[in-house]
């Protein structure tokens, strides 16, 4: 069967707009858009180093005389390397130390660290005190013979005796003391021990009495420490009186042992 003439034109049509359509030049794909930006971290900034600070540097007391001492007392802050000068040398952050400054002396103490540096001083002012004391003023030599005659005691006896009572014990022990000073003070002074009696008695028989009594007052000096070659005696009797009343005060100051320079060795 013959298609009809409308259907030919049809298939004419169809081929045609085949042709047509593909000798046309295909339109170039657009690149997929790149993706958004997305917000990044910031790398963080390394912090600053603290600063170095000084809290604090005293000196307690700030005036001493010589010879005592004062302390220093520090308060550091973010240092890393702390000293004092005055050959203290290296000191930690917080402490104290005791000096003893011979003269008026200044400490520096110096800190340092990342955060830089600081420094801060204290003075101590040493004073030399008070002057000392002015010598004592030279007293006046007092020879041997002086100091007998002026504290030497008698030693008083009973009548017709030798014993050593109590009385003549205490006078007998101040003359030991006396003795020792000025034989210490003079290595060649020497001591008589005289013997003497009242008026009562022949005078033989008061000087054989005298010679004991001064030979008890000797032996009981020796028995005290006193060096016996240092002492002589000797006796008067009855010729030797202080005093010529017949009384009994008069004769009991008579009955003595008495004591009196002897010759230089």
């Amino acid at each position: 069967m013959r298609p009809s003439s409308r259907t030919l034109c049809a298939a004419v049509f169809a081929v045609l707009l085949v042709s047509v359509t593909s000798c046309k030049k295909k339109a170039p794909v657009a690149p997929p858009a790149p993706p958004a930006p997305t917000a990044t971290t910031p790398t963080p900034t390394p912090a600053a180093p603290l600063a170095v600070r000084i809290n604090s540097f005293t000196a307690e007391p700030r005036s001493i005389e010589r010879g005592q001492s004062a302390t220093l007392r520090w308060s550091v802050a973010n240092a890393m390397d702390i000293s004092i000068d005055e050959n203290i040398g290296a000191v930690t952050a917080n402490g104290s130390r005791q000096v003893f400054p011979s003269a008026t002396s200044t400490y520096t103490l110096t800190a340092r660290g990342g955060g830089g540096s600081d420094s801060r001083s204290v003075t101590v002012e040493v004073s030399s005190g008070p002057p000392p004391p002015p010598p004592p003023a030279p007293t006046a030599s007092v020879s041997g013979v002086d100091m007998l005659t002026r504290e030497a005691q008698d030693a008083y006896f009973d009548y017709d005796k030798s014993d050593i009572r109590s009385d003549a014990r205490t006078a007998l022990m101040h003359d030991a003391d006396l003795l020792k000073r000025v034989f210490a003070a003079d290595p060649n002074f020497t001591v008589v021990i005289e013997g003497h009696c009242e008026e009562r008695g022949s005078a033989e028989y008061n000087l054989g009495l005298g010679d004991r009594r001064a030979q008890a007052a000797k032996e009981f000096l020796i028995s005290l420490g006193v060096p016996a070659d240092r002492m002589t005696t000797i006796s008067y009797g009855k010729d030797r009186p202080v005093c010529t009343e017949a009384s009994e005060e008069c004769y009991q100051r008579n009955r003595r042992a008495h004591l009196t320079p002897g010759s230089t060795r």
